[in-house]
């Protein structure tokens, strides 16, 4: 249906945002969703995503009537209907890397990894979804992505990315509070679960996963922790693992480091405009008023509070607080 109108386009400076889960991504992925010319995945892409085209050709003659913006599952503040920017893209890597979610396995994919199907399947991929939205610019949020920023350089070498950095203390305390949420839903629980693993997310709930970033001694401890119900001190391991990994990759990438753009949690809650300014400057995105529209959406999370006591805390910070020096200078 579409291969000739595929093999006319490229993909032009792919943007990704990549991140934990809880870092802030997904005001980022819906701010710059917002730019006329980023297309992206959205909640109505769902469950078809390998074939957009025919999924959403269905969808618009379906006579789906339009829904009301509802808070989503997480009850964060953030409202979504089917036309909201979504997180799909993992599904496409299951289907091409099966050792993807376990952590038994490593999940860093280099500049070195190779899979020509994959390659040539996710640019046309992405190329149907840049037709289906009349859009230009290819914008995706993958959590798992974190591990994959090298091989992504090497396939489109002029991506540009976006990792968001959150401060660990409040890191931790909103994914100790989703987990508790998504671990507990009751008489849904099985249908959530369902959508959970088919999604490909696994940052919390019954099938909460750590991300192995090659170092498995690391893994076990996380794992042991939380089956010991350490959990301030299994998730602060968590988070110093990946952080740590992508200092460690941006520290030897010169290439890589020049594309990434650490973006802070905090710095953005204090002055919305002025870092929405940079970040699309970084992604190389006009302006119009998509800074204005920050600063009138973006506030620092009112609705909880860290519930730690003294030795977790200090637990926390000595465990993060390296990482958290190191990505002061990098990125």
């Amino acid at each position: 249906m579409l291969g000739d109108r595929l093999e006319e386009a490229r993909v032009d400076r792919p943007v990704y945002i990549a991140g934990i889960a809880r870092s802030g991504s997904t005001i980022l992925l819906e701010l710059l969703a917002r730019h006329p010319d980023i297309a992206t995945h959205r909640y109505r892409d769902f469950p078809l995503v390998m074939t957009p085209w025919s999924w959403n050709w269905f969808i618009d003659r379906a006579g789906r009537p339009d829904q009301p913006p509802a808070e989503r599952a997480h009850r964060d503040r953030i409202a979504v209907t089917p036309e909201s920017p979504e997180a799909f893209e993992e599904v496409l890597w299951m289907a091409f890397f099966e050792d993807a979610h376990d952590p038994k396995q490593s999940a860093v994919l280099t500049r070195n990894t190779s899979n020509a199907a994959f390659e040539r399947f996710y640019e046309e991929h992405i190329l149907k979804l840049l037709l289906l939205r009349g859009g230009h610019r290819y914008l995706a949020k993958g959590n798992y992505n974190i591990t994959r920023l090298a091989y992504l350089r090497r396939i489109f070498p002029d991506a540009r990315f976006v990792v968001p950095v959150r401060d660990p203390l409040w890191h931790v305390a909103s994914l100790m509070k989703q987990h508790a949420l998504f671990s507990g839903v009751g008489e849904g629980g099985p249908r959530i679960r369902r959508h959970l693993r088919r999604a490909g997310h696994f940052e919390f709930g019954p099938d909460r996963q750590t991300i192995n970033t090659g170092n498995p001694e690391v893994v076990a401890e996380i794992e042991a922790l939380w089956a010991e119900g350490r959990e301030v001190e299994g998730w602060a391991l968590h988070w110093a693992s990946v952080y740590g990994h992508v200092a460690d990759t941006l520290a030897r990438d010169a290439d890589l480091a020049s594309a990434t753009r650490l973006a802070r949690y905090e710095t953005f809650c204090a002055d919305p405009a002025a870092e929405m300014r940079a970040l699309l400057d970084h992604c190389g995105l006009s302006h119009g008023d998509l800074p204005e529209q920050a600063a009138a959406r973006v506030s620092a999370p009112d609705y909880y509070e860290p519930a730690f006591s003294d030795a977790e805390r200090a637990a926390l910070e000595a465990c993060t607080a390296p990482v958290l020096a190191r990505l002061g200078t990098a990125g």
